[in-house]
């Protein structure tokens, strides 16, 4: 007859591991020289954590996997739920705040309970043995393994705090795949901060570290239930929680999945912590609450444009250059586009450039507010700009021309004040526009022929809200970064207040209340950028709406995409409007008969041709679709339509597709091609002369 022996179970010889460690200080076993071989205890210097990026307040942004691909998110005590706190101490390590590392009551409960049921009933270990393990894992879990662990807590008693122990469990504790410490599973299970926990959710973080990988949520909801509901039943016994409480945290649905980690900022995020080490808190100044909403409110207008459209929003504390939401896009996740910071992305302004050509002219006494000047059809060599309706508007003040911003008017004082030097002063300013290589500043830089982010926009016009005086933007904390040379001033308080009178009274969008802010649209050639930037006393917004591939979207104009974006951001930034600031000493206040004679109207210098509706225009030419553009009128449905514009050439023009007539004898240089087909298409329009031009253009 063979008798067979069956091994029992390990968590039932902890006693004799203690026996051993008493007998081999009675026997005179070298116990010291084990000690020695351990080396050094770890007391959690060598572990890295997440990268975490975090707002003003230190409120998380977004978080970082480390560079071996966990979330680990350090965690104090003091910053999770007391009520888990209570709970873990209560399931775990009730001495904790009484034993030295080992609690012999617990091995010995734990012993004798495994013993005489014949399976395990409950752990010894301390939470600090736990930490132990956690710290230098031992995954053969012999003997000398387990005498290891209470020789390395007992260490670990000596040379840290309660607390810092409790912390280090917090960040450590293991919840199932790459997820580590109960911040980062609060996290990835419930998408929030552990600060506050329900029972339900406080027990399953109680019961993951046991068995993470059989008790994940996001694979085995069912399992984590039942371990979180044993937890539950288990504290309701020894009267920790009361019954009710017990009842609704058993009845509550366990996680089914993993939510996604706070990517609030992700595109500066991504560029202020990629490159540094892990474990790195990167402060910045933004504000957790209006970054939130405001990522909101630009999804929530791109996806009602549609066509593949994302925006950009950033907000600027006036008195400090303090960036307080930074929106560098939508779907960062969703597109190889939304990982763009577009932000800063360098794109054509428009003519948001056009308040700071009127606010040197102010400067220089050519003009006042109240100055007539000429909005009539006029050529530079054969440059012969037009308005964006199509259409001139007669002898209007400048003020109009500002709020209607004319093009004409514009050019005309931009060609009196220089466009080199309105070039150099926004550098003096601290921002360099991007012209097209080998080429000097023209009048074109005033219609949007530079290349300029929406950080540099945001720059311009708080310094327009700061009486001329710029500050360079910041996104982080003074002393985070280095030190930048001093800007210079922008352009007289008296010309920037004069400026913002005006711009006061622009035409706000649908819907809106005008007077409050002071504001500018933009919409760049070929409708790739809508721009509108406004200011009041205390704040400067920016906003861009195109597509991150910079193609054409039809119809994508300032005033209809990104004006609307530009208020909705100013009542959530506040509902009260701050005032701008009184007008500084010396500005003029008069009508138009009562300027001086050389401010009454304005008089170029070398009049510009008059252009003729006779052989010396322009030649005919496409102005939009150019010639080989891809249209997205995805989204579009039946409704899709297609503008198409003329440049040059003598009225009426008569549009063809594919040698097929859309559009007859008309009068205007805009027309629409209703729905148009999708593939490539050969567009032809033809003048009151004959001439003619042509495009291929792609329709997807």
């Amino acid at each position: 007859m063979r008798l067979t022996l069956k091994r029992p179970p390990a968590h039932a010889l902890y006693a004799c591991v203690l026996g051993a460690f008493l007998l081999v200080n009675a026997v005179g076993f070298p116990l010291s020289e084990f000690i020695r071989r351990l080396g050094p205890p770890p007391l959690g210097e060598r572990v890295t954590y997440s990268s975490l990026v975090v707002d003003r307040d230190g409120k998380l942004l977004r978080p970082f996997t480390t560079s071996d691909g966990y979330w680990r998110l350090p965690l104090s005590a003091r910053d999770v739920d007391p009520r888990y706190l209570a709970m873990l101490l209560a399931y775990e390590d009730k001495r904790f705040y009484e034993h030295r590392g080992v609690d012999p009551y617990a091995m010995l409960r734990a012993m004798g309970q495994a013993l005489w049921h014949g399976h395990i009933v409950s752990g010894g270990s301390t939470l600090t043995m736990q930490v132990a393990r956690l710290l230098e894992p031992r995954p053969a879990r012999t003997f000398s393994d387990k005498l290891a662990e209470m020789i390395r807590a007992v260490q670990i008693e000596r040379r840290l705090s309660k607390a810092q122990i409790l912390d280090l469990y917090l960040a450590l504790a293991p919840a199932g795949g790459n997820v580590e410490g109960i911040r980062a599973a609060s996290l990835a299970y419930f998408g929030k901060e552990p600060k506050h926990l329900s029972t339900a959710e406080s027990a399953l973080l109680v019961a993951l570290p046991q068995s993470p990988e059989t008790r994940r949520p996001d694979r085995f909801p069912e399992a984590a239930k039942a371990a979180r509901n044993r937890v539950v039943a288990r504290l309701a016994a020894a009267h920790i929680i009361n019954s009710d409480q017990a009842e609704a945290a058993e009845a509550e649905a366990a996680p089914g999945g993993r939510q996604t980690f706070p990517m609030l900022a992700a595109q500066l995020a991504e560029k202020l912590a990629k490159p540094l080490a892990d474990g790195r808190v990167v402060k910045t100044t933004l504000l957790r609450s209006l970054q939130s909403q405001l990522e909101d409110l630009a999804r929530e207008k791109a996806t009602a444009i549609g066509g593949g459209v994302s925006a950009a929003i950033i907000v600027v504390k006036n008195d400090t250059g303090e960036v307080i939401a930074h929106v560098g896009g939508v779907g960062f996740l969703d597109s190889r586009g939304g990982m763009l910071d577009l932000a800063n992305a360098i794109r054509s302004p428009g003519s948001t450039l056009k308040p700071f050509i009127y606010g040197l002219a102010f400067e220089d006494g050519i003009v006042h507010t109240e100055t007539l000047v000429d909005d009539r059809a006029v050529r530079y060599g054969a440059y012969a700009p037009q308005n964006f309706d199509d259409s001139f508007h007669g002898t209007v003040t400048v003020r109009t021309a500002l709020q209607q911003s004319l093009n004409v008017p514009a050019l005309q004082v931009l060609d009196a004040v220089g466009p080199d030097r309105l070039v150099a002063r926004l550098k003096n300013a601290g921002v360099d526009l991007v012209l097209p290589s080998g080429t000097a500043p023209g009048l074109a830089v005033g219609l949007g022929g530079a290349g300029t982010r929406l950080t540099d926009l945001a720059t311009l016009y708080a310094a327009l809200a700061r009486g001329g005086e710029p500050l360079r933007l910041s996104w982080q904390p003074p002393g985070a970064t280095p030190d930048m040379p001093h800007l210079r001033r922008l352009m007289e308080p008296q010309a920037a207040w004069m400026v913002s009178d005006v711009l006061l009274g622009s035409p706000a969008p649908l819907n809106a209340m005008s007077g409050r802010i002071a504001f500018k649209t933009g919409t760049s050639y070929g409708y790739r950028d809508a721009w509108s930037v406004g200011y009041d006393g205390a704040n400067t917004i920016a906003v861009w709406v195109g597509r991150p591939d910079g193609a054409a979207v039809p119809g994508l104009v300032g005033r209809i995409a990104a004006a609307p974006i530009l208020f909705d951001a100013f009542q959530r930034v506040s509902a009260t409007r701050a005032k701008l600031p009184p007008p500084p000493e010396g500005v003029i206040f008069a009508r138009t008969s009562e300027l001086p004679a050389n401010l009454q109207r304005f008089r170029p210098n070398g009049l510009p041709q008059v252009a003729d509706a006779g052989p010396g225009n322009p030649p005919l030419a496409i102005a939009f679709p150019p010639d080989g553009a891809k249209i997205d009128l995805d989204g579009a449905g039946e409704d899709a339509m297609l503008v198409l514009k003329a440049l040059g050439g003598v009225p009426p023009f008569t549009w063809l597709v594919d040698g097929v007539p859309v559009v007859t004898k008309d009068q205007r240089r805009e027309s629409y091609w209703d729905q148009p087909g999708h593939g490539f298409s050969r567009l032809s329009v033809i003048d009151a002369t004959g001439a003619t031009a042509t495009a291929m253009v792609r329709i997807q």
